[in-house]
């Protein structure tokens, strides 16, 4: 599918804006409702800026209904292609839709301990890891605390959400892909 530009972005219905826009956060159509309402975008950096504050400014239980949206890393939802295609292919560009099993048991304990320890899932920018650095990054956070990590998923919500956009909106000319 060829990307939209900034013009056809700000061209579409409400209707068409969610369909097209409501899978960058999780199962999360309402972030796309919300940052329709800031039309005309004009480029790519302000429709990213809009749909980040829809998320922000949501009430806590709406943000963390949008963390517990995620599926665990190399969980049973993806060994089981329950996850959204989006989700699915991220875990792949990682590599963690093939691990050893040494691997997937090490992602499975993460998983538990984390959601035990947080009562949210261990998420992560999967884009900018493989599947040592993400493990890395889960054990260092069993550290931290429950409200850092609230931030912290957010925080790479937001990321993957940047990475999601990119696919469907143009960059600005002369930024290549």
């Amino acid at each position: 599918m060829a990307r939209l530009s900034p013009e056809e972005v700000d061209a579409l219905s409400r209707e068409e804006f969610v369909r097209v826009f409501g899978g960058v956060y999780e199962n999360s159509p309402w972030a796309a409702e919300a940052a329709w309402e800031e039309r005309p975008f004009g480029e790519l950096a302000a429709l990213e800026q809009a749909l980040e504050r829809a998320v922000r400014r949501a009430p806590a239980e709406r943000r963390l209904e949008l963390i517990k949206a995620h599926p665990d890393l190399a969980g049973r939802a993806a060994v089981a292609g329950e996850i959204t295609r989006e989700s699915a292919r991220e875990q792949s560009s990682a590599g963690l839709d093939r691990l050893t099993p040494e691997e997937h048991a090490r992602f499975t304990r993460m998983n538990r301990e984390y959601r035990e320890r947080f009562g949210i899932p261990f998420i992560v920018c999967v884009r900018e890891h493989t599947k040592e650095s993400i493990l890395a990054a889960g054990e260092r956070r069993l550290s931290s605390t429950r409200e850092r990590e609230l931030e912290t998923a957010l925080d790479e919500i937001c990321k993957i959400a940047r990475h999601r956009l990119r696919e469907i909106v143009a960059p600005p000319e002369g930024e290549g892909a």
